[in-house]
């Protein structure tokens, strides 16, 4: 086994883990808040620091991993989580709304840093001719992620069912403590450095594909989480009155076949061997919108709502997750290879503004309006995501 690969399933390894813990995370909080009687529009503010400071993170992220090297910043998110994660351990009286969001910050600080630095190694590990193997590497790196989060919300819904809040938060501290003891004395001490030093300015991207595609990776997130983060757990839990675990292993359900469809978009988006350009990217952000759209007309045509929505959903995320896999290919493709950390940041920290205004979304747009007009949304927010990806580059 290659120095290389090893370092890929090392990172692989602890993005994993983490993922775990992040997504079983979030189905704790929302599903504990709400059986507790929280608002769907408080229930989504306890997660916007978790968003507004992973807007933050990123931009600063990629520049910081460029002086430190990205296992420093990768580790560090390790550590942070586990701060986050005891810190929510506490008493119950001292759950208040300011000091979950607080704890939620440190969150979405950890999981950025982790996500930013785990994207960011794979182009290090690999030689710049191998387009093929890179898109192959970030589509196993990302879709197993997202099964894994999908298995998270599952684990987070059973935890509160069979453990409690309390200690389902330290159980998965000391796993991730674990982790973070491997990845101290095993992960590349320099990976990632730049060989210049980067000034602060640099964080913002000068290359306009990096640019045109950040664009249209926010609005693609702000269309997924204007439905997915509040809506719609608060939606089957309040209006179809399922249960906690079935609430959460729907949404495991959903985000485990979205990471497996990851995986092999590599093979759904290569017509003629070819490797995928801007062309693909508008294509299939086209036939989102499109599915989308016929999701939220049979919503408000009241159409067998419960079977819209359900099948509807799951179809949505196929197509979803081709997407994304094709985005997270791209911005790895277009990043420089000398401080590659400060492009992915910086897409990244737009990919962070899309769920942040995709989570302030789903609670207050579902809390005036419904399910059905945070569908409506997402339609306008996809539409705008293919005219932005008219602009990306064509024949990279």
């Amino acid at each position: 086994m290659t120095h290389a690969l090893k370092q890929y399933l090392l990172v692989t390894f602890n993005y994993w883990n983490f993922t775990l813990t992040d997504g079983a995370l979030r189905m704790l909080v929302v599903l504990h808040f709400h059986h507790l009687g929280y608002s769907a529009l408080s229930i989504a503010m306890l997660f916007l620091f978790y968003e507004v400071f992973g807007v933050i993170t990123n931009l600063v992220g990629g520049w910081l991993a460029t002086r430190l090297g990205l296992n420093s910043t990768m580790n560090l998110g390790l550590a942070l989580q586990i701060i986050a994660l005891l810190a929510l351990a506490a008493p119950a009286e001292w759950l208040s709304i300011p000091y979950v969001m607080a704890a939620q910050a440190l969150s979405g600080i950890a999981k950025d840093l982790n996500k930013m630095s785990a994207k960011s190694s794979i182009k290090m590990l690999l030689p710049e001719q191998q387009q093929s193997a890179l898109y192959k590497w970030v589509a196993i790196l990302t879709g197993s992620k997202n099964a894994l989060k999908g298995a998270g919300f599952f684990l987070g819904g059973g935890l509160l069912a069979w453990f409690g809040f309390t200690q389902a938060m330290l159980g998965m501290a000391a796993v991730l403590a674990a982790v973070l003891v491997m990845s101290l004395l095993l992960l590349q001490k320099d990976l990632g450095k730049a060989k210049a030093k980067t000034k602060f300015r640099d964080i913002f991207s000068k290359s306009r594909s990096v640019n045109v595609l950040s664009a249209a990776r926010m609005f693609l997130f702000g269309a997924r989480d204007v439905w997915f983060v509040v809506a719609l757990p608060v939606y089957l839990a309040s209006v179809f009155d399922w249960p906690h675990l079935q609430v959460s292993g729907f949404l495991a359900v959903w985000v485990i076949g979205y990471g497996l469809v990851q995986g092999v978009a590599p093979i759904l988006t290569r017509i003629g061997g070819q490797i995928p350009d801007g062309r693909a990217a508008l294509w299939w952000a086209s036939i989102l919108a499109a599915v989308t759209a016929l999701v939220a007309s049979l919503v408000t045509l009241q159409w067998q709502p419960q079977l819209a929505i359900v099948i509807g959903l799951l179809v949505f995320g196929a197509v979803f997750a081709v997407n994304s896999s094709l985005h997270s290919y791209l911005i790895v493709s277009y990043a420089d290879r000398d401080g590659v950390s400060l492009d992915v940041g910086f897409y990244y920290m737009a990919n962070a503004m899309g769920r942040l205004i995709g989570t302030v979304l789903s609670g207050l747009v579902y809390q005036l309006a419904g399910l059905t007009a945070c569908l409506w949304v997402s339609v306008a927010f996809l539409l705008a995501t293919s005219v932005i990806s008219i602009a990306l580059p064509k024949g990279k």
